[in-house]
């Protein structure tokens, strides 16, 4: 197993924390508080080759390994939780649509996403749904040569700013499950959608929010994947996207750890700095143990991928136990600096909210236990019925 990057892994990885340090880091926290995340540093993030650098090269991308891809989102989590999201989707739904969609759909946009030019949000999750993914009532209808799609998406990342989105809906039985589900490519700036944000606590910059679909119409070629069958065929992708999150996490808590050895070596209380004081440096060393073990995960499970290999477990652990391990790590940090750390001053607040908000969304950590259960034993682990089979996935 390959424990270290290579040379040309380092080299993304530089490039990525030295544009982190300059860029996004001194100003994480002012964007923080903002609805929208600026274009102009996406397209920067772009020109330099990190954003979906594991994208094919036929559609613009590098063509790189899931690795580079990981070393890439920890070093952005790291200065800026938020901004990483822009290398999950990149990733995700860049590799989405140039696998599933039509050749035409994948040669337009796909550039665009490498670029920094667009943004590909996801249409999974609908307000009376949540884990239950599958459970949709999003329409389409046939139409001519196409599809009309009327219902609502809800919890989308950046909802209002995309300017594309995978879109699944039901055009089957009603009540099938993930069976009778559709994938569509739909273009957001067009008439019959309205797009909403949430005023989330974290990760505002993502513009979580819900879109409406009045009567939208949609060519039969923006189809993605079969008719009736994507969800379990898209939904694969997803073990991919596990294990990015949970790096993401981790950036953030490595941040805060990093940051919090430096400040209690300079604290003083009773004549001496407080990290001699096992009370103090106990906790750090654990944190340093538990992200260590965690950063293996992650990679472990993007080399799995890259070589080819069943990786569905380790990235349902990775999606559970990276976001409650970051936050736990998280306030303890913020509590390691004492009263100065319950004010805004510094970013352990803010990275807590951030990361916060994974422990929900993309999958909870009970639907993660339900698929590391189905790995280990088989469907037996799995006791609810056949409506809510789609959300094991």
């Amino acid at each position: 197993m390959q424990f270290q990057p290579t040379d040309d892994q380092k080299a993304f990885r530089e490039t990525a924390k030295r544009f982190a340090t300059e860029k996004l880091a001194p100003t994480y926290q002012e964007r923080a508080s903002g609805h929208t995340f600026d274009r102009a540093l996406i397209k920067e993030m772009g020109a330099l080759g990190l954003i979906g650098a594991d994208l094919p090269e036929e559609f613009g991308g590098l063509g790189e390994s899931s690795v580079t891809s990981g070393l890439i989102v920890e070093e952005i989590a790291y200065a800026d939780f938020n901004a990483s999201y822009v290398q999950l989707l990149g990733s995700l739904m860049g590799g989405m649509v140039a696998k599933h969609a039509s050749k035409d759909i994948a040669s337009e946009w796909v550039p665009k996403v490498v670029s920094g030019d667009a943004v590909i949000g996801l249409g999974l999750t609908e307000p009376r749904g949540g884990s239950d993914a599958a459970n949709l009532i999003l329409r389409a209808e046939k139409s001519g040569n196409g599809w009309r799609l009327n219902g609502e998406k809800t919890s989308m990342s950046f909802a209002s700013q995309a300017d594309a989105a995978v879109v699944f809906a039901r055009t089957g039985d009603p009540d099938g499950g993930s069976r009778g589900v559709s994938a569509f490519f739909v273009d957001l700036n067009q008439e019959g959608i309205k797009r909403t944000h949430f005023d989330d606590i974290g990760t505002k910059p993502v513009g979580r929010g819900s879109v409406f679909f009045d009567d939208v119409f949609v060519p039969a070629e923006n189809m993605m994947a079969e008719q009736d069958r994507a969800f379990g065929t898209i939904m694969a992708g997803f073990d991919y996207s596990r294990a990015l999150i949970g790096l993401e996490c981790l950036g953030a808590a490595q941040a805060s750890v990093d940051e919090t050895w430096a400040y209690v070596q300079e604290r003083e209380a009773f004549g001496a700095p407080i990290v001699q004081y096992q009370g103090v440096s106990f906790p750090l060393a654990e944190a340093e143990t538990q992200l260590t073990m965690m950063r293996q995960l992650c990679y472990y499970t993007l080399d799995l991928r890259d070589r080819g290999l069943p990786h569905t477990s380790q990235a349902a652990m990775c999606k559970w136990y990276l976001p409650k391990t970051a936050c736990e790590i998280l306030h303890q940090c913020l509590i390691l600096h004492g009263h100065y750390g319950y004010t805004t001053d510094l970013p352990h607040h803010q990275r807590y909210n951030d990361v916060l908000g994974l422990q929900i969304g993309d999958g909870t950590a009970q639907i993660q236990k339900l698929v590391i259960a189905r790995e280990k034993v088989g469907r037996m682990a799995l006791q609810y019925d056949k409506k809510a089979k789609g959300a094991s996935k």
